[in-house]
């Protein structure tokens, strides 16, 4: 079992459609100690739920067999013991999968057709996520958050971490030839002249921008585009242009910290790259608010459940903003846009809500999750349509 970051890149695996009942756990978990103590007691008992709801459909020998990984992970001490602010599981006959995730979650376990994405969707949909590159000629960093927290994303293995690593033997030495021209000094001895190929200067900067391409390269192929956020630079100020100067990220925003990425904190990295995410944070929240605002008394807008569901059927919503605090409970038909409500006790219930974003994302939509105060609507929803 892999405990992976997740990514917009895993959804379509987690849409698929499967025979048979799909389990979703989602703990919110402390990073540090009290906070995580019991973090193992809560997932236990979240697994007790599940298996309530699985006696339904399951006989108890089956029911045992199919539990066993659910079972390993919460006896594997050592992933309890470096958790994030929130774990998401994902089981299936056939498919499993654990996400470490950095946003809290809403403590629940369900039984289902399909998978509960709606929380993940809060965590990965959200307009306020960004990378942060912090290098140096010595070091290499990357970084992953929101507005609350930023954590160390581990490098993929051809991501160089420093410049020996990327430039290895081709790294250049300044050099300097002495030649001996016919000139007399005092006591008539030949003065020794310096024809160097360069300054010291040059040479490390040649260096330097030729590591800031191999990394800029690798960072694109391996993390950036994977993960689809805007990126921050964080560098010595005389590194800003060079690095840009060789970069081909489209991803990486004008503005930069400077300074020596090294001698700040991850949380005075994650303030000083919030500074400059958040004024596109908030202009992207209230272009969709205008652009919904404008398209309701043309019908290219709505914050109707059924008639969101209908057109989401038909292709039509193509940006559908979520209330990231609401559960409807309910369900949609896939092949009818039929909404029926539900009750939230019911411990096999659907979230209409998670249900519109699915549909939305199978058919090519986008889907913003949005703090309840940025919410145009009081319905959980607010569907913008293509046409």
């Amino acid at each position: 079992m892999t405990t992976m970051t997740p990514t917009v890149e895993h959804f379509p695996e987690l849409l698929e459609d499967r025979a048979g009942p799909c389990v979703s756990i989602y703990l919110p978990t402390g990073r540090r100690f009290p906070e995580s103590q019991q973090d193992v007691v809560r997932f236990r008992n979240l697994l007790r739920q599940a298996e309530s709801s699985l006696t339904d459909v399951m006989g108890a020998a089956d029911l045992q067999a199919f539990m066993v990984p659910l079972h390993a992970l919460a006896d594997r001490d050592r992933f309890w013991a470096h958790a994030l602010d929130g774990v998401a599981v994902f089981l299936h006959a056939d498919f499993y999968k654990v996400y470490k995730l950095q946003r809290t979650v809403p403590e629940r376990a369900i039984v289902a057709d399909s998978f509960h994405i709606k929380p993940l969707l809060r965590v990965l949909q959200s307009a306020d996520r960004f990378q942060l590159l912090a290098i140096t000629r010595d070091h290499v960093r990357l970084f992953q958050g929101n507005r609350d927290a930023v954590d160390e994303v581990v490098l993929h293995a051809a991501v160089p971490r420093t410049l020996i690593d990327a430039l290895g033997a081709e790294v250049t030495a300044a050099h300097t030839a002495f030649n001996s021209v016919g000139q007399l000094g005092h006591g008539g001895a030949q003065i020794a002249m310096h024809a160097g190929s360069g300054s010291r200067k040059d040479e490390m900067e040649k260096d330097t921008a030729r590591f800031f391409r191999v990394v800029d390269r690798a960072i694109i192929e391996h993390h950036a585009k994977h993960a689809g956020l805007p990126m921050v630079l964080a560098a010595l100020p005389e590194h800003h242009a060079l690095f840009r100067e060789v970069s081909h990220n489209t991803l990486l925003l004008p503005e930069a910290i400077a300074g020596n990425p090294d001698a700040f904190s991850p949380e005075e990295l994650r303030q000083k790259a919030w500074e400059i995410v958040e004024p596109r944070y908030t202009a992207r929240l209230q272009g969709f608010m205008d652009e919904y605002g404008a398209g309701l008394p043309r019908g290219l807008a709505s914050d109707a459940l059924s008639e969101v569901a209908m057109a989401a059927l038909g292709g039509r919503v193509r940006t559908l903003l979520v209330d990231d605090d609401r559960v409807v409970p309910g369900h949609v038909n896939r092949t009818t846009a039929h909404v029926s409500h539900g009750a939230l006790a019911d411990t096999h219930v659907e979230d209409i809500l998670d249900d519109l974003a699915e549909i939305v994302l199978r058919m090519g939509g986008d889907v913003v999750m949005v703090p309840r105060d940025r919410m145009p609507s009081i319905t959980g929803i607010a569907a913008i349509y293509r046409f």
